[in-house]
């Protein structure tokens, strides 16, 4: 018999929002709406795919929601705070005394709505972490570590860990900056990895390849997906600047937010023959799209352990590519990459470190690390992953005490 209770998703970003958090979201609430009623507290407007709609899938409601956009940092962070204010009443009105509302850390002032009307309705509720704020303001040098607004933010940040229920963390290296917050415990922490979108398996490096035909060098190095304020897209192009005269080494940019943006001002003053541009790659040619690389770049700043964890990861290894990452050691993905051996963790801003990481690889058979990448990606399994968010709503749903007698 299943326990009674409903669950609220309360996400800024599910379909037909095409971003990587509204995937991962509507995967979530679906799974859990196979057990449970769920309702979605949606902040994206439009029609949801097929696959989402009809019995048994979550209902879905629309609310208000204008962002702008990430450069425009004061105009977005009131579209933020409009979102989740507007979020919290459709919240009191939704939740009920024994309901579970699980979030996500998009927009950051989401979870303080969220737990606060968990509270006032005698609701459970969960966070899932992919960010950590401010600490990633404060990693991307927007805030001073001291600052007020830092200060007040941690200690919204206290009150508000204080009052979930539980936090989902993505990476292993999230536990230590959690708990310097007061209202932390560790037996609050769940640690549920995201997982590959893309079906294990190594994909050959076919010279047929649309992406690949564009340019007659060798080997090519990738990289794909949104660059915001946690990544470093100088320290590549800076290493592309170093590796312009070989011409076996080309490199392949197809993403979006403020990082390629600042690649593409770069590139129109230097004008490097080995760097072209591809338009963001639709959902049906990603695949094709990361096979079409030899490597792949994911270009963090300094000081991303335990506060960020790239979700694109997942998926270049499930088609069997290796990886350099440009984060400190103890980072999730750095982590996974050496002890798999997976590929290769470059110190932030060595650019040439990294120049020489890629020009290593372009010589070396990557055979077996391409095997391992496929079997690590094997076990960031969607199946795993939703039972874990499935067993957790379960123990919310039946124990109200959960936090305190873990």
């Amino acid at each position: 018999m299943q326990p009674r209770g409903k669950i609220v998703v309360a996400s800024q970003h599910y379909p037909p929002d095409p971003s990587t958090t509204a995937a991962i979201m509507a995967e979530i609430a679906c799974r859990l709406a196979e057990d449970h009623e769920v309702v979605v507290l949606s902040g994206s407007q439009g029609a949801l795919p097929a696959v989402q709609t009809g019995p048994g899938k979550p209902r879905v409601v629309a609310i208000k929601n204008r962002m702008a956009g990430k450069a425009a940092l004061v105009r977005r962070g009131l579209s933020e705070l409009r979102f989740a204010a507007r979020t919290f009443f459709a919240l009191v009105r939704e939740l009920k005394a024994g309901d579970v509302v699980l979030t996500v850390t998009a927009p950051f002032t989401l979870p303080y709505a969220v737990a606060a009307a968990a509270r006032v309705k005698g609701a459970r509720s969960a966070l899932i972490m992919h960010d950590l704020f401010p600490d990633v303001l404060v990693m991307a040098g927007l805030l001073k570590p001291g600052s007020f607004v830092t200060r007040t933010m941690r200690a919204a940040n206290s009150l508000m860990f204080r009052a979930l229920n539980a936090v989902i963390t993505i990476g292993r290296d999230a536990e230590r900056p959690l708990l310097s917050y007061s209202g932390m415990r560790r037996n609050k922490i769940r640690f549920i990895p995201n997982w590959a979108t893309l079906v294990p398996g190594a994909r050959p490096l076919l010279p047929d390849n649309r992406f690949r035909k564009a340019t007659p060098a060798r080997f090519i190095v990738g990289l794909s997906g949104n660059l915001g304020f946690t990544h470093d897209p100088e320290i590549v192009f800076e290493a592309a600047r170093l590796l312009k005269d070989e011409a076996d080494i080309h490199f392949l940019l197809s993403g979006w937010g403020i990082g390629f943006e600042r690649l593409k001002q770069l590139q129109a003053e230097a004008n490097l023959p080995n760097v072209s541009f591809v338009a963001r790659v639709a959902d049906s040619e990603l695949e094709a799209f990361l096979a079409s690389a030899n490597l792949w770049i994911i270009p963090y700043r300094k000081d991303v352990a335990g506060v960020s964890v790239p979700s694109r990861f997942y998926n270049l290894l499930a088609v069997g590519r290796p990886v350099v990452l440009v984060s400190e050691p103890e980072a999730e993905a750095a982590l996974t990459v050496v002890e798999n051996g997976l590929g290769w963790v470059v110190t932030p801003g060595r650019a040439d470190r990294l120049a020489e990481v890629i020009r290593a690889a372009s010589r070396s058979d990557s055979g077996a690390m391409a095997e391992r990448a496929v079997q690590a990606a094997s076990r960031f399994d969607r199946t795993i992953a939703m039972n874990a968010y499935a067993g957790l709503i379960d123990e919310l749903l039946r124990n109200p005490d959960l936090a305190e007698q873990r």
